[in-house]
């Protein structure tokens, strides 16, 4: 295995990461931001009122894109498996 296979290897998984982090992250910010928003024109400061809409944006996208994120990391373990007998020798 050469150095510029490892490198491989850990380019896609760290982009298969980052697009993991960041279907859950965005939709998280995006309504932190709307709630924020809110609460700079209403000048109400509870702590809960940005993190209750923040939970449960984030819990239904779990909910939706769960299945699709669980099939691209079994999608990337499978082919990394099935390329260990070409990444060996």
């Amino acid at each position: 295995m050469t150095p510029e296979t490892v490198l491989t290897i850990f380019q896609h998984a760290m982009e298969l990461i980052l697009v993991l982090i960041l279907v859950v992250l965005i939709p998280a910010l995006l309504v932190g931001l709307l709630v924020s928003m809110f609460q700079a024109a209403t000048q109400i400061n509870e702590m809960t009122l940005s993190f209750i809409p923040k939970l449960i944006v984030t819990v239904l996208t779990l909910m939706l894109a769960g299945p699709w994120m669980l099939r691209l990391l079994i999608e990337y373990t499978e082919q990394l498996i099935h390329d260990i007998p070409y990444l060996i020798g």
